[in-house]
């Protein structure tokens, strides 16, 4: 495999890898450097990239772990979670507000979640990955999935709830 086939190969789904990275280590320079690091193991790997069923399974699985990897080194408790693909189309400045603090109460949830259900939710609700793929990545069937994204969805719209009803929590 020469670099141009490599290159269209991973083409479609670097960025995704990035973002994942992004989500897992929230630096955008740890980011860039796991990706890098993927993007060279990958290529390392090319001659037996055929082998594989889903070279962007693949690559997302290498990505978590790289990424999990580097989180421990560092002895990290917590995960991070920042949502920078939220867009709007100039509402008005009221409702403006209350999306971001609706979004920072998302987020605030999502963090206190266990890092599996976090993963979770980054690969089905925003990477908007297939159940099969992300069984691939997580090394999960299917149906575990369902159902701890159920929970974790569950848990979303009950905090929220009981966030706006009695004001905090």
């Amino acid at each position: 495999m020469n670099q141009v086939v490599f290159i269209e190969l991973i083409n479609p789904f670097k960025d995704k890898v990035f973002r994942l990275a992004k989500r897992l280590l929230t630096s955008t320079e740890e980011a860039e450097d796991a990706t890098q690091e993927v993007m060279v193991k990958l290529w390392n790997k090319k001659e037996s990239l055929q082998s594989f069923n889903s070279v962007e399974a693949l690559a997302m699985t290498m990505t978590k772990n790289y990424c999990l990897d580097q989180l421990k080194s560092k002895r990290a408790s917590n995960l991070q979670i920042v949502h920078n693909n939220f867009t709007d189309r100039e509402p008005r400045l009221d409702k403006k507000i209350e999306d971001e603090d609706t979004l920072e109460w998302v987020e605030k949830i999502i963090n206190d979640m266990p890092e599996q259900m976090q993963l979770l939710i980054q690969l089905r609700d925003v990477e908007q990955y297939e159940f099969e793929e992300i069984a691939k990545i997580v090394n999960m069937n299917e149906t575990a999935i369902r159902v701890a994204l159920s929970r974790a969805r569950k848990k979303i719209r009950e905090s929220m709830t009981n966030t706006h009803l009695y004001g905090t929590k």
